[in-house]
């Protein structure tokens, strides 16, 4: 990691976490993924735990949820349905707000199919009102929109793009599968502990070129780098109309971004959103192979 990261992402299911809420409950929730060929373990068990969220969303607030990149979920008569289609829309009524404990997964073989079994606790609220919406792309190799990718290879450049409709805070956080939050921005040489964005601008991170002469030297720049084969990761886009500062965390070794535990990032985020209705976040799995 670093200047040249090792970084380990999967395929957008990003599911986009908004705010402005009214109930909150704690739930319990289990589901079976079963799993096309192409699908490995690690991916069919972060699809089954996201499916078993939604499920739970919908189960108890009683709506029609649907999942960017292919998961909808319906409700008839208090149950709820999830199914895979070929969807680009993403519609939340409720958002999944903290797990409790670990996640219990079960592996199984159905007639040859890959069977992931899970059940999640933690806490969901109702979402009554949708916050500022804005978009967020991650870049591969390049710095213009049509080069968003979820899939890496070695040696791959990492860059996101960002536009909000109106003026607000920014930061952006990368979960490795060994339980480690790697903060990429606000950059490790700047102690502000928050990025201040103007609305309708398009920002590019992660890049030198896209930045004024004398903030060059401030900006981190990402190499991804993979040496087990696939390596799966999440990048948490986070932002909010409203002030607020990243978490607290510690400086990694060399020139790698700055870190703290997945527990602690988790309780962050919580806390977090539990103050700021305003507040949404969006969750981008990538792949990253060899």
């Amino acid at each position: 990691m670093g200047c040249r990261l090792l970084f380990s992402v999967c395929f957008i299911l990003g599911m986009s976490l908004v705010a402005v809420a009214q109930k909150t409950e704690r739930v319990t929730a289990t589901y079976t993924y079963y799993a096309p060929e192409h699908v490995s373990i690690e991916e069919a068990r972060r699809v089954a735990l996201q499916r078993a969220q939604l499920q739970a969303i919908a189960d108890a607030f009683g709506t029609i949820v649907t999942q960017t990149n292919a998961t909808t979920v319906k409700n008839e008569n208090g149950k709820s349905d999830v199914s895979l289609l070929s969807l680009g829309a993403s519609e939340v009524k409720g958002e999944w707000l903290r797990t409790d404990g670990e996640p219990e997964y079960e592996i199984a073989y159905e007639d040859g199919m890959l069977a992931v079994t899970v059940r999640v606790k933690g806490v969901i609220r109702e979402i009554v009102n949708a916050a500022v919406d804005f978009q967020a792309r991650v870049l591969c190799n390049g710095t213009e929109d049509r080069f968003e990718q979820d899939r890496f290879r070695n040696g791959d450049d990492l860059y996101l793009s960002f536009q909000s409709p109106v003026d607000g805070y920014l930061t952006v956080y990368l979960l490795d599968a060994e339980g480690t939050a790697y903060c990429l921005l606000p950059y490790r040489g700047d102690t502000g502990g928050r990025v201040a964005v103007k609305g309708n601008r398009r920002y590019v991170f992660f890049s030198v070129d896209d930045v004024p002469a004398g903030e060059q030297g401030m900006v981190d720049e990402y190499v991804m780098t993979c040496g087990n084969g696939k390596e799966l990761n999440q990048i948490y886009v986070i932002f909010s109309p409203q002030l607020f500062t990243k978490a607290v965390d510690y400086a990694g070794e060399g020139v790698q971004p700055r870190e703290l535990p997945y527990e602690e990032f988790q309780q962050w985020l919580f806390n977090c959103r539990k103050q700021d209705r305003e507040m949404r976040v969006e969750v981008k799995h990538i792949v990253i192979s060899d």
